[in-house]
């Protein structure tokens, strides 16, 4: 399914930089979504969570844009993320029906951790 997706075009070097970084945005976009709802509403908590996931969708084209450019220096300088995708693309992508590649559903699976972030409770020991 994923044999001719880009991410194999790229050296292992490229691979794992590729990988960290899309770990770094995950977890970043992770991190907003639990501290900023984790004590919302119930809706404010999902509509707030999708719609990060559909910041991301939209702008983060752009961050793996300027990275490929690093890896290969003659991609021409531009803009990859106009127009914002609508909310419609980015719902048939959590439903997995996108793009069949690596991108696309790595981008369900962070859309689906967000909308569980602000739910997921934390439990802290006390030690005594």
């Amino acid at each position: 399914m994923y044999a001719r997706d880009s991410f194999f075009d790229l050296s292992l070097a490229g691979q794992c930089g590729l990988v960290a970084l899309s770990l770094l945005l995950s977890i970043a976009f992770l991190l907003v979504a639990r501290l900023l709802l984790r004590t919302s509403a119930i809706w404010v908590r999902l509509l707030g969570a999708f719609s990060l996931y559909w910041l991301f969708v939209w702008l983060s084209p752009q961050v793996y844009y300027e990275y490929y450019r690093l890896l290969i220096p003659s991609l021409p300088a531009q803009w990859v993320i106009w127009p914002p995708r609508t909310p419609a693309e980015a719902l048939a992508l959590l439903a997995l029906q996108g793009p069949h590649s690596l991108s696309a559903h790595g981008q369900a699976l962070l859309g689906w951790s967000l909308l569980a972030a602000p739910f997921v409770r934390v439990s802290r020991k006390r030690r005594a």
